[in-house]
């Protein structure tokens, strides 16, 4: 289901570069966000 304009996104966690977890929920209130989907397999470099 297609997010609507405006509306939040839904919490994850995903690796970290640097190692470790980044949760999406723990930006909130704090930084703004930009969220980027690539329709692309990295591993396949």
């Amino acid at each position: 289901m297609p997010l609507r304009y405006g509306a939040p996104a839904p919490d994850f966690t995903l690796p970290a570069a640097r190692g470790g977890e980044v949760t999406l929920s723990s930006y909130r209130g704090r930084a703004d966000v930009v969220l980027a989907f690539y329709c692309y397999d990295w591993g396949r470099i």
